[in-house]
């Protein structure tokens, strides 16, 4: 399960679940299809608390859809996660992708107050303590 949906930072963004190759390449289309008209730089907020580890064919359409949204002008990014294994993945998948330096994850599990810290990322630039 995905969702996009337009804010005035950006986009927020949100996966869930367990999502397959084809769900994710589709959610690439959308992207493209929303991003289309897209002018200037922007933020991503990308809560994925509920998402399941990928499979390495689906982080191949997550690949893509990184450096779509970098490409149209993302400038910076926070995920909002509670499951290690789920950031680590993202972490390498960010590093692939050449995003790594303006992307933060937070730890929603361990962070109270997450939308605001993540929220302060990417209005702001302020880093997330911890």
């Amino acid at each position: 399960m995905y969702t996009i949906e337009k804010t005035e930072y950006g986009y927020h963004l949100t996966f869930g679940g367990y999502m397959v190759q084809d769900e994710l390449k589709q959610w690439v289309e959308e992207s493209q299809e929303v991003l289309a008209t897209q002018k200037g730089r922007f933020s991503v907020f990308v809560d994925m608390r509920t998402l399941e580890p990928i499979s390495a064919d689906a982080q191949v359409q997550m690949q893509k859809g990184q450096r779509l949204y970098k490409q149209k002008g993302m400038v910076r990014s926070v995920v909002i996660q509670d499951n290690l294994t789920l950031t680590r993945q993202f972490q390498r998948i960010a590093r692939q992708t050449g995003i790594q330096t303006d992307e933060r994850y937070i730890d929603a599990s361990a962070e109270p107050d997450w939308e605001k810290v993540g929220m302060d990322w990417i209005l702001e630039g302020k880093e997330p303590q911890g």
